[in-house]
């Protein structure tokens, strides 16, 4: 059997910006998602602390050292300028392995996003 479990998290990230003209996906750090050890593409779930919102889409590194944390497309709607998120990737493996895994946790700055 196997199961999902968490890969990875961008604990507590603030919202740069929101980009409804945008194909869709979520623009991140790069260092962020080195950190987190998310790839371009893999599918990431959003979570709102501002308003509960939770959504999925995929993650596009943004540039280096900069805070990004851009919402692209239809998921714009669902954030506001300086909301707090958090960022989650799921990874599907054996209940054995999945006993012994460990996720990558981040911890970023909450004004600047960037790594402490």
């Amino acid at each position: 059997m196997q199961i999902h479990v968490v890969k990875s998290k961008i604990h507590r990230v603030k919202v740069t910006g929101a980009d409804l003209n945008y194909i869709g996906s979520i623009t991140i750090d790069e260092d962020l998602m080195e950190a987190a050890n998310i790839i371009e593409g893999e599918k990431v779930q959003i979570v709102n602390n501002n308003n509960g919102e939770r959504l999925e889409t995929y993650a596009i590194p943004g540039p280096r050292n900069s805070g990004e944390i851009t919402l692209n497309g239809a998921a714009a709607r669902k954030v506001a300028k300086g909301d707090i998120l958090i960022l989650i990737t799921y990874a599907i493996m054996d209940i054995e392995e999945a006993k012994n895994f460990k996720p990558a946790l981040v911890f970023p700055n909450e004004e600047t996003n960037l790594l402490n």
